[in-house]
């Protein structure tokens, strides 16, 4: 059966980045299981997997503009501790979410001075080209409820 929308495909997979420092793996754990054409993984990744079949292998690199995006300056701002209300100590690489005109989005710090907290929008992977190695374990149709809500229902699914 050939990966297209609406498939749920399995997948092992090791992420690098041009470093070739591995960034992820689903080495040792249970693959990857995607809903095919629901945008549950990037976008460039999803591309690469089309058409390919249960015990494909490939090797892909993704651009940026088709993984998580390229890197927006604007995305990154200086804001007064105050704005963590709640929060006692704030550190970098501490993540919050945050309500935004687009809708809930996760912010970092990425710096702490004082109470001048640097926040950054972006996603620790954008502005990076990606380097997959995929083994491709297993493809099947999706069931109703799984095409109905969007995405895979695994055995710890609480709909």
């Amino acid at each position: 059966m050939q990966i297209t929308k609406n498939k749920v495909v399995s997948i092992h997979y090791t992420l690098k980045n041009d470093a070739g420092l591995v960034i992820d793996s689903s080495e040792g754990a249970e693959p990857l299981v995607y809903l095919h054409g629901a945008q549950n993984i990037i976008p460039g990744l999803e591309q690469a997997l089309e058409g390919k079949v249960a015990d494909d292998a490939l090797k892909v690199s993704i651009e940026a503009v088709d993984a998580y995006g390229e890197y927006n300056k604007e995305l990154t701002q200086v804001v007064a501790a105050g704005m963590f209300e709640g929060v006692e100590t704030l550190e970098e690489g501490m993540e919050f979410q945050a309500e935004t005109e687009q809708g809930v989005q996760v912010i970092r710090i990425v710096n702490v001075d004082g109470d001048n907290i640097t926040i950054d929008g972006n996603h620790p992977l954008a502005g990076e080209r990606l380097h997959f190695d995929v083994n491709i374990t297993e493809v099947r149709d999706a069931t109703e409820d799984e095409l109905s809500h969007g995405h895979v229902h695994g055995d710890d699914c609480c709909h």
